[in-house]
């Protein structure tokens, strides 16, 4: 499906009301994305040799809050705790493996201590003779465990969790993988995998991960592979949402985009449109049995359809 023309704002110099969603229902949920703004400010701190990059910045913390907040209406910060702590470390992650590691050896390393962490292995233990920024996502990683392994439903759920941190890790591997075989070639940042291939490494972004993190501190509960193909077809709209949007400034820092394999923009939009027909088909089937959960998921959805200003086509799907 191809976009159409973005329609001009609604025009407000006669004092006509506003339309959509309730000022007071607006101002409980920015009260909620604040106090977690507010929260992740302050684990940044506890981990001030990994988050001292530019890069996390008080816009950054204020974007994540507001999308778990407006994903989650009704939920307190700390209700949405686990969720906004899992995207943080996430972003850690990404930016000890895009940006601070210099060979392929020091990316397989990063991600085997993760996984022997998340398994149960101290994080002193795995962290000796690393880096401070590599300790400290290795003790974030243990803490976000330990949390999680503290929760009912991590009886039912801990081998998803495990297995959605591997898909993470192994994702972005393979990225960093692309990227050093781009600026090996000096393709001028032209060349990549396909753009089907691309796609295919969502996991990459770490969507699926950060929702079944959420879903055990939440209780769990649902129709578990309903859920996670639910999750990932959301992930894929996610992926090329946030590709949009933030084209030029992967460009600047060399990352991959959609945009810069074999499709133009408009081919990425009706590709956006396509799965976000499938992921509304399979939240429909997980929300069956994980009705909150599937709802948590299509407005996260929406949310980055909004705040990547991807929403010229969103009313007709």
């Amino acid at each position: 499906m191809r976009a159409a023309p973005r329609a001009a704002p609604p025009d407000r110099s006669a004092g006509s009301p506003p339309s959509g969603i309730p000022a007071l229902e607006a101002g409980t949920i920015c009260a909620v994305a604040g106090q977690s703004q507010r929260q992740m400010r302050a684990w940044a701190a506890d981990f001030p040799a990994l988050y001292d990059a530019k890069a996390f910045d008080p816009a950054l913390f204020s974007t994540l809050a507001l999308a778990a907040a407006f994903s989650g209406p009704g939920r307190t910060a700390d209700g949405l705790r686990m969720a906004n702590r899992a995207c943080l470390w996430c972003f850690g992650l990404d930016w000890l493996i895009d940006y601070a590691a210099t060979s392929r050896a020091e990316v397989d390393g990063l991600v085997r201590r993760c996984v022997e962490v998340a398994a149960g292995t101290p994080p002193e233990a795995a962290s000796r003779g690393r880096s401070v920024a590599e300790a400290e996502l290795l003790r974030f990683l243990a803490d976000v465990r330990d949390e999680l392994a503290g929760a009912p439903a991590f009886g039912d759920l801990g081998d998803v969790w495990l297995d959605e941190l591997r898909r993470v890790l192994d994702a972005m591997a393979l990225e960093w993988g692309w990227n050093a075989a781009r600026e090996a070639a000096g393709t001028g940042g032209r060349a990549g995998p396909a753009f089907e291939e691309y796609l295919a490494n969502a996991d990459n972004l770490g969507f699926s991960f950060v929702l079944v993190s959420h879903w055990i501190s939440s209780g769990g509960g649902g129709d578990v592979a309903a859920v996670r193909e639910a999750s990932r077809a959301v992930q894929r709209v996610v992926r090329l949402l946030n590709d949009l949007g933030t084209y030029k400034r992967d460009l600047e820092w060399g990352d991959l985009n959609a945009l810069l394999l074999d499709r133009t923009r408009a081919e990425v939009e009706e590709r956006i449109g396509e799965l976000t027909t499938e992921a509304r088909t399979l939240l429909r089937g997980a929300g069956a049995s994980a009705p909150e959960l599937a709802a948590y998921m299509e407005r996260q959805m929406d949310f980055c359809a909004g705040f990547y200003g991807v929403t010229d086509f969103w009313g007709a799907l």
